[in-house]
């Protein structure tokens, strides 16, 4: 309180005034696009650290996980058939 008894205006989280809340982060799971995205920047190694942690707070592990699986074994299949590629070519 003031002097005089007059309370201080109120202010909302972003210095407008009122009571408004601040307002809700947003709390929406990743969509499976944005899981794709983040687990190829993770494979690449140029993941931005606002996406991770978005990943971490609002993502579920297991979407990562068999994206990241599913994306492993692709490059794997990926690696395989270049090098046969490769070696018919070769004739070999």
């Amino acid at each position: 309180m003031t002097p005089g008894g007059n309370r201080a205006p109120r202010t909302g989280a972003d210095g407008s005034p009122g009571d408004l809340p601040p307002p809700a982060p947003d709390s929406r799971p990743p969509s499976f696009w944005q899981v794709i995205a983040s687990v190829l920047a993770a494979f690449f190694g140029v993941q931005s650290s606002s996406n991770r942690e978005r990943d971490f707070r609002r993502g579920r592990a297991v979407h990562y996980i068999a994206i990241g699986l599913a994306a492993t074994i692709l490059f794997v299949l990926a690696v395989v058939l270049a090098v046969r590629f490769a070696l018919r070519q070769a004739g070999l």
